[in-house]
Order: C-alpha cells, then structure tokens, then sequence
C-alpha cells in the first residue's frame, strides 16, 4: 500500500508535476521498480568469468618427475658433401633434398671457381646436439631422426651425468623418428601409451636441452593439433608456442597428466631462434614407428595409387 503521507502535488506543473510525484512516492514506498526486478535475471545469463582464481597451473611435480627421462644427445660423424654445382632436374638427376645441402654446396662451387684446387666430394666434419627421452627402463629412447643423422657415434648424457654410447637401431626420416638403445637397466622411463588427442588451449611443456642447456624446461599452450607442413605430407604435426631452439629437438612435449603427447622436432623461425611457432610430433605416430623398427629394423609407410590431374 503506498502511503498517502509521501505524496505531494505541484500543482503549477500540471501533469508532468503530478507524474513525477507518483514516481518519487513508489521508489519512497519501498515498491519494487518493475526496471530493477530484470536486473537478476539478466545478470545470471552472464558468462563466467575464465581463470575466476588467477592462478597459472603448477607443473613443478611434472618436471620434477619426468626430467630424469629426459636425455641429452651428442653425435659425432663425417658428411660427404659434393663440390660441384647445385643439380638441377633438367640436367636428368635429383636435385639435393636439404637446403643446408644446397647452401653448402653452392657455397664450395663458388669457392672452386675462385681458388679452384677443390676436389668433386669433401667429407666434413660432423657435430650435433639434441633430445631424446627414455621410453623403456632397459635403455630404449626416442629422439627426431635429424638429430642423429650422418653420425657415426651416438653419446647419450643423463641427468645424473653417467654417460653411454648408444646404438641406433633405426631411423624413419619420412617422421623424423629415430630409436636407440644404450646398455643400462632401471631407468626412470616415461609412459608413451598414447594419451586422449590434445585440444587446442592445453597447457603443455617441453624439456629438452637448447643449445646445450640440459635439462630445460619451457611452457606453453597446444596451438593447432593437425597441422600440415610443406613436404611434410607423412605427419600431422601439434603446434605449440612452448619455446623451442636448437637442442631441443627429439625432446618431449607433455601435457597436464604427465604425458608426453609428442616430440618436438621444428620450428618456424626467420633468425634460426625460437619466435613462439613450434611443431611436435604426435607420439602416436612415435610410437608406430618405434614397433615397426623394433619388429624389423625398418620402416614401411603404405601408399595410396592414385595420381591426380586435372581434367578438361
């Protein structure tokens, strides 16, 4: 009931004095203003506030736990390397399938020309570091074929600085996946049944050693699960913007549980340094390609007959 008391008139401001007076007298009574009453129910369709606690997720006890795994990888090898010029399609031979290849052997053309006395192959020397991860805790690892390649000794670093030669029991470049074996038991070895598929936003890190710096941990999230990359036809990579430089290839990428979801193997860089694009190896395609070596000692991919043209 509205209380007469709280009313007044305005008399000299006809109808639009006698209306603002009833407003003023319901908001005095205590009525509900029909235009408040909406306020709840238009405020519970609001959209929850993501990260309501502010917190970043804890990956300490991850890291802790799986860094044991993790190994550092050195190779020590001779590359032949042709002096001559870059092969070109038209000449009936196949052109080299690396750009580090064509740079070097540009570069040696050039230098003959000028200086000449260079003969037609060279044998470099051949030095390298990456990853690898343990994946059995009798010795067997996982690491990117790349990392291992033109090498002729494989030394494997732990993180309790013991170290072993190892064996390369296959490779796979179409993946970029290699399998070794070092002489050890009772290992720290990581879980590889393969996980539920990542989604894109997961937080996950890598450990591996960039540059040389064993054992380094870097955070990020899964940017892309299926990502294909330009003559990379075999895999479909994970791309994160967990920071990824040289030396972390062949290291793991793992999520929130604690398990790896793939290798990381390449970067897409204008300097050669990390700038937030990364791409991994999903560890299922590891993990096939690790059975078919050890059942084998090669790797066999299947292919589709069907060539493609256009039509008229």
């Amino acid at each position: 009931m509205i209380d007469s008391s709280r009313i007044y008139f305005f008399p000299r401001l006809g109808r639009l004095g006698r209306l603002v007076a009833v407003v003023w007298a319901l908001a005095a009574s205590g009525l509900p203003n029909p235009a408040h009453a909406q306020a709840p129910a238009l405020a519970s369709k609001a959209l929850p506030t993501p990260m309501a606690t502010g917190r970043l997720p804890d990956m300490t006890a991850i890291a802790e736990r799986l860094a044991p795994s993790v190994v550092n990888i050195s190779v020590r090898g001779v590359r032949k390397v042709s002096t001559t010029a870059l092969l070109t399609e038209s000449d009936g031979e196949t052109p080299s399938d690396s750009q580090e290849d064509r740079t070097m052997q540009e570069f040696l053309h050039q230098f003959q020309l000028r200086y000449g006395g260079l003969p037609p192959q060279l044998s470099l020397p051949v030095r390298g570091e990456g990853s690898g991860f343990i994946v059995r805790s009798d010795g067997l690892i996982l690491t990117n074929a790349h990392v291992v390649r033109d090498a002729d000794e494989v030394v494997v670093k732990l993180l309790d600085r013991r170290e072993f030669t190892a064996k390369v029991l296959g490779t796979d470049k179409s993946t970029d996946i290699a399998v070794l074996k070092i002489d050890a038991q009772n290992l720290p070895a990581v879980p590889t049944a393969s996980p539920p598929p990542p989604r894109v936003g997961e937080w996950v890190l890598a450990i591996g050693s960039p540059f040389g710096f064993e054992s380094t941990v870097t955070v990020g999230v899964i940017s892309a699960t299926r990502r294909a990359l330009p003559g990379e036809g075999a895999v479909a990579f994970i791309q994160t913007d967990a920071a990824v430089n040289p030396g972390n290839s062949g290291g793991p990428l793992i999520n929130l549980r604690g398990e790896v979801v793939g290798i990381n193997s390449q970067i897409f860089s204008r300097t050669g340094g990390y700038q937030g694009v990364s791409f991994a190896i999903p560890i299922d395609v590891a993990n096939r390609i690790q059975q078919q070596i050890l059942a084998t000692g090669q790797v066999r991919h299947a292919k589709f007959g069907v060539a493609v043209q256009e039509v008229d």
